[in-house]
């Protein structure tokens, strides 16, 4: 079984478009603000059906919820990579977020099931951080692919179509899954049941002081990596741009062979963070004080954006994104095995899907508002530069510089509060806090 999860995560991380994705929607004429205003509108379509599709994997069969996953996501795959219209580009985003909302937290409810039932439970972080490494793995490859695909096909956008191919190898991988990983089910939809497991889990979410706390740390750390990370293509571009490297080349050639390096560093780089979260937990004394290090560590990252972006420095820019997407790796399996902690067997897949709600939430929210940011930047600076007695062409480039202040002022926030909980924790804790 551990072959088989880890199998999933490289393949589902077959996703070609994710480091072109910006530069994709670019090529189709998109503004920032509306790039940001689809992703908003994604993050909003999975707040709509995440925790009921959680429920329904509970109550229905896990398995069956990550086919209808993974069919949603190849729907997408083929608008995106087909059609120019921006009504056309929403409806393959609201197929997408149909994939999202059935997958999210399932997988990993499965992952605990069988935990759980080899009596391995205390070797969540471990296991999770392992099958996570295959996913990142599997982004690594996936990174050279997609480069490959832009530098011979001269598009962006055909990154997309190629994705189908190992989403339809997932499947095939799913039906080989033992079927008591689909959880208890009842012969039919049992709405009742359904709309109770959602009820009872929301209910614990919003009385559980702890819990509480871990859905704004999630907001708070993935739902800002969530809105921040694509900005990394664009400031590649630039960079690439700015280099002596391939300049027998197109412009969109010496792109993809940067982007994909990158893409490739970072995601191996990620895949050893993540298989060794276990040790940074252990090394900063446990999953608390390892929260709080990661915060301290984020904030100082973001610093580091905002430092390049001023300097006209986009290399440390993108070091910068390099290291967040590290730092997120060890974030993410100290996260999912705290949140787990205060999770009944039956509810896991819909607790998953709540705190997953809570970072779409700050997603929906704030990916509009950075896109519209950023294009309103230069306007701004161009405002500014002759009240500095400045001339504009010597102005830096401060288009992204919204991105990596959003990073800063959240990871300050956050670690201002975290002393004041964990005094809160070390005090007396209620029974009710007890899962």
């Amino acid at each position: 079984m551990l072959f088989r999860f880890s199998l999933y995560g490289f393949l589902k991380n077959q996703q070609y478009y994710d480091l072109f994705i910006v530069l994709a929607f670019r090529e189709k004429g998109l503004s920032f603000t509306m790039i940001g205003l689809l992703w908003g509108f994604r993050e909003v379509c999975v707040n709509l059906m995440e925790v009921p599709t959680g429920a329904v994997a509970d109550v229905l069969g896990r398995r069956r919820s990550m086919i209808v996953s993974f069919l949603a996501y190849i729907a997408a795959f083929a608008v995106f990579g087909l059609c120019e219209s921006l009504w056309a580009l929403f409806a393959a985003m609201f197929f997408f977020s149909i994939g999202e909302a059935f997958r999210t937290g399932t997988h990993k409810a499965m992952i605990f099931d069988w935990l759980s039932r080899q009596g391995r439970s205390d070797e969540r972080t471990k296991v999770y951080g392992f099958t996570r490494s295959w996913s990142k793995m599997g982004s690594a490859v996936s990174a050279v692919i997609a480069a490959v695909l832009v530098f011979t096909t001269g598009k962006y956008s055909y990154v997309f179509l190629f994705c189908i191919i190992p989403y339809v190898g997932n499947i095939i991988n799913f039906l080989t899954y033992p079927s008591y990983l689909d959880g208890e089910r009842r012969a039919g939809p049992n709405l009742r049941h359904i709309f109770g497991t959602l009820w009872v889990t929301l209910r614990t979410a919003l009385r559980r002081r702890p819990l509480r706390r871990l859905l704004a740390e999630s907001m708070g750390f993935e739902g800002v990596f969530k809105v921040t990370k694509d900005y990394v293509q664009p400031l590649l571009k630039v960079a690439a741009l700015s280099l002596p490297l391939l300049i027998a080349y197109t412009d969109l050639q010496r792109t993809a062979v940067l982007v994909g390096a990158v893409g490739l560093v970072l995601y191996v780089l990620s895949s050893v963070a993540s298989r060794h979260a276990h040790w940074f937990v252990d090394k900063a004394g446990g999953e608390q004080a390892g929260a709080r290090l990661l915060w301290a560590l984020n904030l100082a990252v973001f610093a580091g954006v905002c430092v390049g972006i001023s300097l006209g420095l986009p290399g440390v820019a993108v070091a910068a994104f390099v290291a967040l997407s590290i730092l997120q790796n060890f974030w993410r399996p100290i996260l999912i095995s705290r949140v787990a902690d205060h999770a009944a067997a039956s509810q896991t897949a819909t607790l998953l899907s709540v705190e997953s709600q809570a970072k779409s939430a700050f997603a929906a929210v704030f990916a509009p508002l950075l896109g519209l940011a950023v294009d309103y930047v230069p306007g701004f600076t161009t405002w500014l530069a002759p009240k500095m007695h400045v001339p504009v062409h010597r102005m830096p480039d401060l288009r992204f510089l919204p991105v990596g202040l959003l990073g800063v002022v959240i990871a300050a926030v956050m670690l201002a509060t975290s002393r004041r909980a964990a005094r809160r924790k070390a005090g007396a804790e209620s029974p009710a806090d007890n899962p």
